[in-house]
């Protein structure tokens, strides 16, 4: 009931107000619970994809098997990729003006850039995150204040203030204080959890693509040290 009543007694400024911030809710939950899935999966399946992919007789097996066992696609497209560009220039190394080049540059360039447009989409979400984390605080106060203006003009012209009269409607429109921060909290906490997600997973980008690099120009990997 008091829920209705907020909202029978409230004008189209409110209502307004209430439906952004459920549907920011909604868009940051859906980012949250789609983004947190596959993360987990990603978490279970990294060290798994490096062994098979290490672990295999052959450039081809290694392939092969990174792909079963990478359920994000990012480290065996990230393989596939320098595999590719490798052969490509062993091929063309004589025929075209870039088989000047060193295969090692190329690789590199190669590399950089599958690590850019990877972690691009690692990002995506993120952005929405921080502008619903930032602005539904404020959003809920204008809602709160419009309330309040609301429930003083309702009381203009009366001969006496009753506080019960007054209690109730800015009680209400309290609610879209505690509606915006209720919005803007479990954002601002996907959102550093997920960044901090993403420069782990750049971590790890980074390591595998130094490994191939290492792997494809010298014929040799340099094993990384891991953290203890």
């Amino acid at each position: 009931m008091g829920i209705m009543q907020f909202w029978s007694q409230s004008d189209w400024v409110i209502h307004s107000v209430a439906i952004l911030l459920g549907a920011m809710s909604l868009l940051s939950w859906a980012i949250i619970g789609s983004r947190f899935f596959s993360q987990l999966k990603i978490n279970r399946s990294i060290e798994a994809a490096f062994d098979a992919f290490w672990g295999a007789p052959n450039l081809e097996r290694g392939l092969q098997s990174i792909r079963e066992k990478d359920a994000s696609g990012i480290f065996s497209g990230m393989a596939e990729t320098a595999v590719h560009v490798a052969k490509m220039h062993a091929q063309q190394k004589e025929k075209t003006i870039g088989g000047v080049i060193s295969s090692s540059e190329v690789l590199t360039r190669s590399l950089r850039n599958y690590m850019l447009h990877a972690q691009a989409r690692n990002e995506s979400g993120l952005t929405l995150l921080a502008s619903v984390g930032s602005t539904s605080p404020f959003i809920g106060l204008f809602g709160t204040v419009w309330g309040i203006y609301h429930a003083l003009v309702g009381l203009a012209g009366a001969t006496q203030v009753v506080l019960d009269k007054v209690a109730g409607p800015v009680g209400e429109a309290l609610i879209m204080t505690a509606a915006g921060l209720f919005v803007a909290i479990p954002a601002v906490l996907a959102y550093n959890a997920l960044n901090r997600a993403n420069r782990l997973m750049g971590t790890y980008l980074d390591g595998f693509a130094y490994d191939l690099h290492s792997f494809l120009t010298t014929g040799s990997r340099y094993a990384l040290a891991k953290a203890a």
